[in-house]
């Protein structure tokens, strides 16, 4: 049985850990974990926030997903959104998910990435969608 999701690997570029570690450090405000020796031998980052955890692993042909992105739920998205801009970061906000107010970004590498929070505290309806549900449109329908 799924209880939980433990990390969301993100791939990223050759000799890319500095520019990845200034972004996800000084701009989300994660904090770097340490890869196990045996791991961190082949390059690349973890961060952590809490219970979430990005992992940025090392590909040779490296290309960003165009669609593909982790959604991580944030509170306070205005000030957080302010946070990213303040930062350098480009903040493209979507209202089509209805309940929720959510902007998307990407790290310096191209990784799309997309932040939320439910501006509802209403139980999901027919015109709502649930967590990880995205809109027709989102879901390249």
């Amino acid at each position: 049985m799924l209880t939980a999701v433990d990390h969301v690997q993100l791939a990223a570029p050759p000799d890319s850990e500095d520019r990845l570690r200034a972004f996800y450090t000084h701009v989300l405000g994660m904090t770097e974990i340490p890869k196990p020796p045996v791991l961190a031998a082949r390059g690349g980052c973890w961060f952590a926030a809490g219970p979430v955890q990005l992992h940025l692993g090392v590909e040779e042909d490296f290309r960003p997903a165009r669609k593909a992105h982790p959604g991580l739920r944030v509170t306070g998205i205005e000030a957080y959104a302010s946070r990213l801009e303040e930062r350098g970061a480009k903040v493209v906000w979507d209202d089509a998910l209805p309940g929720h107010r959510r902007f998307y970004s990407e790290d310096p590498v191209g990784n799309r990435l997309e932040f939320l929070e439910r501006h509802s505290l209403e139980p999901h309806g027919p015109g709502d969608h649930g967590p990880g549900d995205h809109s027709p449109e989102d879901r390249g329908a």
